[in-house]
């Protein structure tokens, strides 16, 4: 009889046990999951600005100088591999600053038929980048916090995956776009 009540205990345990673990590691893949959906989001995001700031760029709104440097600054975001990425979105974002604040700015895109559409798109896309990659970088540190413990660690219940990245630019808005 305990004998019985000894296996029954035991069995009990080690089906909970088997319970908790695969219940972290289903945690943990929905984890990477959201991790792969934010990832995705902050890329649609930067290209969408990059897209935005190189039809401010050919709208000939701007005077040529201004014009060649946005367009330069959106193509080198778009084309960076992902090592440089970092590098040519926040290089995006101090360009963009630039332009924005040049006097005139809104008067000379108010003058223009497509100027307040343009200003509109960019003022969209430079808040949804803001907001995308602060959504990534929280899944990022979810995520991170979540393989950092011990069970994980131990049973390698994230395989042989690295620790994701945070994504780290400049992306303050302008100033101009900002105080609407």
């Amino acid at each position: 009889m305990t004998t019985t009540v000894l296996i029954l205990v035991v069995g009990v345990i080690v089906v909970l046990t088997a319970v908790y673990i695969s219940w972290r590691a289903g945690r943990l893949d929905r984890l990477h999951i959201r991790l792969e959906t934010a990832q995705a989001a902050l890329d649609a995001s930067l290209l969408r600005r990059a897209a935005v700031c190189l039809e401010l760029a050919g709208s000939r709104i701007l005077d040529p100088a201004t014009s060649l440097v946005l367009a330069a600054a959106a193509h080198e975001a778009r084309t960076a591999g992902p090592d440089e990425r970092e590098h040519a979105e926040s290089d995006l974002s101090r360009t963009l600053r630039a332009v924005v604040g040049q006097d005139r700015f809104r008067e000379r895109l108010a003058e223009h038929a497509t100027g307040p559409e343009l200003l509109e798109e960019l003022d969209a896309a430079v808040a949804k980048v803001v907001y995308s990659r602060r959504f990534y970088n929280n899944a990022v540190d979810v995520t991170r916090t979540a393989q950092r413990r011990w069970l994980a660690r131990t049973l390698r219940l994230a395989g042989h995956t690295e620790y994701p990245r945070f994504f780290e630019i400049d992306d303050a808005p302008p100033a101009a776009l900002a105080a609407e």
